[in-house]
């Protein structure tokens, strides 16, 4: 089922790591994504503003389908802490009954 895409982002580790699965709840309660994974705390190394940081993130894996990506976009730049959240939307393929979730879930 070509509906399904899952978008990659990042969350502050540490201190806000309670803020990911605030995040997770709050796409899911809103239909804006069927469910949400959020990963244990890893290390992220990026280039940001002309200088190489290193900071504790954790991993945060979104499975929507692809008609709900606009409004999940716009409500993860509401909601991200960072002035340029993470938002990498991958293409996935699911089998007939687990797509037809994800649609149904994300339905309004």
């Amino acid at each position: 089922m070509s509906d399904l895409v899952v978008v990659l982002t990042t969350m502050p580790a540490g201190e806000d790591d309670a803020r990911a699965d605030e995040l997770a709840r709050t796409l899911v309660a809103e239909r804006i994504a069927a469910c949400v994974n959020v990963h244990a705390p890893m290390s992220s190394t990026y280039r940001w503003e002309g200088s190489v940081d290193r900071e504790a993130e954790r991993q945060v894996v979104i499975k929507t389908a692809r008609a709900r990506l606009a409004e999940l976009e716009r409500r993860l730049r509401e909601l991200h802490p960072y002035d340029l959240p993470e938002f990498v939307v991958l293409d996935a393929a699911a089998g007939e009954a687990y797509g037809r979730w994800v649609v149904e879930s994300t339905t309004p």
